[in-house]
């Protein structure tokens, strides 16, 4: 399918007022990246959002708690990582996105602001998430949580941190997570997939630019690491189901089919979705992509599911 034109209408509009140049700079993209606040939409008025602080093995981090006003004791809960390739972006980016979620699930939702590349490379900011899923649940009852209807979830980079701490919760016990939710998720580096080489540049997310923030983010000695790149998993015993929503115009639709299959093949329950004429990170281009709206209810009905199913 070709691009869908709401999604054709934001990359228009940012063309003209996100310019970038050529080669930015990581200060000027982390700055710009403020303006896109109001292309996710409006928050949600039925929800709380509270802020806090949990300490993770090198800092204090940043953390959002998304409580519907009409929460029940012992919700169900998804822990969030955003995206951002690893360098940038914060928690109250998706107000809009995660408050929609939290008030039609009633599902609390904790976000956290985890520590970025290239000043804190892998391992830190997946141990940062690994952290905040620990806190969580050592603090459930504290927070009005069932422990074990919990789950986590993340887009983009941020779904490459909910596929690695799914990874680490099979192997240590931990935590029995309840679902991993991955939205169009970096996996792998393998550059010359079907949809790096469709999408190489003109859909939002670029090869040249995925390439960079892996380099960023993944220090060379750490490139067989499972939990810095979740392609190099070679064992799904114990993994927590998935869920995963894929944009069909993205250089990192292939990255999330080939790891849902794999964990299919692997006998774990995966439930796949594939947003037809979508681009990468449209989970925040509500303003001009109605289907974001429509992705927020899937993901919401596809974690209520997964609880439920316990």
């Amino acid at each position: 399918m070709t691009i869908h034109p709401q999604a054709q209408a934001y990359l228009d509009h940012i063309a003209i007022h996100n310019p970038l140049p050529e080669n930015a700079t990581l200060e000027e993209v982390r700055a710009d990246l403020k303006s896109y606040l109001e292309y996710a939409g409006p928050e949600s008025t039925e929800v709380n959002i509270e802020n806090t602080y949990l300490t993770s093995p090198t800092a204090d981090l940043h953390t959002v708690i998304f409580r519907p006003k009409s929460a029940k004791p012992n919700s169900p809960a998804l822990v969030y990582f955003h995206g951002g390739g690893w360098i940038f972006s914060w928690p109250l980016r998706y107000s809009a996105s995660l408050s929609q979620m939290c008030a039609e699930t009633g599902f609390t939702i904790i976000a956290v602001n985890y520590q970025k590349a290239p000043e804190h490379p892998f391992p830190i900011p997946f141990d940062d998430c690994y952290a905040t899923l620990l806190w969580v649940y050592s603090n459930a009852e504290q927070l009005g949580i069932d422990p074990t209807k919990i789950g986590v979830g993340g887009d983009s980079a941020g779904g490459n941190l909910a596929a690695a701490v799914a990874l680490k919760a099979a192997d240590t016990g931990d935590v029995k997570l309840a679902y991993q939710m991955l939205l169009y998720p970096c996996i792998d580096t393998n550059f010359e997939s079907k949809s790096y080489m469709d999408h190489e540049t003109g859909f939002g997310l670029s090869k040249k630019g995925m390439a960079a923030s892996w380099d960023l983010y993944v220090p060379a000695a750490q490139r067989e690491n499972k939990y810095a790149i979740p392609a190099r998993a070679t064992s799904f015993d114990n993994v927590a189901p998935a869920i995963v929503a894929l944009a069909e115009h993205d250089v990192l639709r292939d990255d999330g089919a080939n790891y849902a299959q794999r964990l299919q093949d692997a006998g774990i329950p995966v439930t796949l979705k594939e947003y037809p004429g979508m681009i990468h990170g449209f989970l925040n281009h509500g303003q001009f992509v109605p289907d974001a709206y429509e992705m927020r209810r899937w993901l919401g009905a596809q974690i209520v599911k997964a609880v439920n199913a316990r």
